[in-house]
């Protein structure tokens, strides 16, 4: 179908534009006007609907070959075309008595002047259909080399994002077991309670392979049983207070990144200190972000403090693979108390 509309096409636009050409170069009178746009048309479909048929199936591969060898194919082939089509409608006219004299004469003058037409149209189509084939074989190309390139970095990304969580949940599962194992000695009941805890937490944990970004009320609970088995450590040397607005406890944040805020306290303020710390986690919008800020009255740190592959660089790092330059961690200090900010793209978790 696609075939047989290019002929028709072709052949009557070519047709056409002959007769055009033909009436000029002749002055044809009027009455003659019609039977002058028949014979061209009728040569244009003589002529051109072999030469459509043999360059929609064999062009390309006479275009490939080595030069010079491929013009000479294409040359003879539409040469050949136009004398075939050329004798065919020469027959044809000479059998419906549309055309007297002789017949050889007759076939030369109009074998002439279809050879130059068919060479200009022919090689010209041919062009055309090479170069729009070569085009859309190398947007093809370009196109799924943009899909592959950006499938490798999707996968970069996928593996980074892995390495990274495989270093946050070791080291806290061990922080946690450490905790639990010093507290049996003791008070085997709450060990016991808190190893209920502790099975949420690793339950979260797996949860969290498959889905990297958690809402917020959810890891507020994960962060609320975590402190609940460090005070079971530390006792009254870890303090802690909440402020997290219930507007804001939809927000889609990394999994564990609270947990990871509140440990790095735990670690460098509270462990640290015979005095303990007071811990404050908060959440707060800032233009399109929301800030998870987390301070303590503890010694404090820099950002050049933070050292590569710990918590915290794991946590940036995570972060940048998810949210892109959007999202940041910084650390500031104000009076007695360091705060530890992580700023994030405002989304809202959609309903389960």
């Amino acid at each position: 179908m696609k075939l047989l509309k290019r002929i028709v096409t072709l052949n009557l636009a070519v047709g056409l534009v002959v007769f055009l050409l033909t009436v000029g170069l002749y002055h044809s009178d009027r009455p003659y006007v019609l039977k002058q746009l028949i014979h061209s048309i009728a040569t244009s479909f003589a002529v051109g609907t072999p030469i459509t048929v043999v360059f929609s199936f064999c062009g390309k591969r006479m275009y490939r070959r080595p030069v010079p060898l491929n013009w000479f194919l294409i040359i003879g082939s539409i040469l050949a075309c136009a004398a075939l089509g050329t004798l065919v409608i020469t027959v044809g006219l000479f059998a419906l008595g549309l055309e007297a004299g002789d017949f050889w004469s007759s076939f030369w003058a109009r074998a002439q002047f279809a050879a130059i037409v068919a060479l200009v149209v022919g090689i010209g189509v041919l062009g055309y259909r090479v170069l729009r084939s070569d085009l859309e074989s190398t947007t093809l190309e370009l196109r799924n080399r943009q899909l592959e390139e950006e499938r490798a970095r999707k996968l970069a990304v996928e593996a980074q994002l892995a390495s990274l969580e495989s270093h946050v949940r070791p080291h806290f599962l061990f922080n946690t077991l450490n905790t639990i194992s010093s507290l049996i000695p003791e008070n085997p009941e709450q060990a016991e309670s808190l190893v209920g805890k502790l099975a949420t937490l690793l339950r979260f944990s797996l949860d969290s392979n498959h889905h990297r970004l958690s809402s917020l009320e959810r890891e507020l609970q994960i962060v609320c049983d975590y402190l609940e088995i460090e005070r079971a450590r530390y006792g009254e040397r870890l303090r802690y207070d909440i402020d997290v607005p219930a507007e804001h406890r939809s927000a889609e944040v990394p999994a564990l990144a609270l947990q990871t805020l509140v440990e790095n306290s735990i670690k460098h303020a509270v462990a640290t200190r015979l005095s303990g710390a007071q811990i404050r986690l908060s959440a707060y919008p800032r233009g399109e972000c929301l800030v998870l800020e987390v301070s303590d009255d503890g010694p404090g740190f820099s950002v050049a403090e933070i050292r590569p592959g710990h918590g915290l660089d794991n946590l940036q790092r995570r972060t940048a693979a998810l949210f892109g330059p959007k999202a940041g961690l910084y650390v500031s200090r104000s009076g007695d108390y360091t705060s530890v900010l992580l700023r994030l793209p405002l989304r809202r978790t959609r309903p389960a």
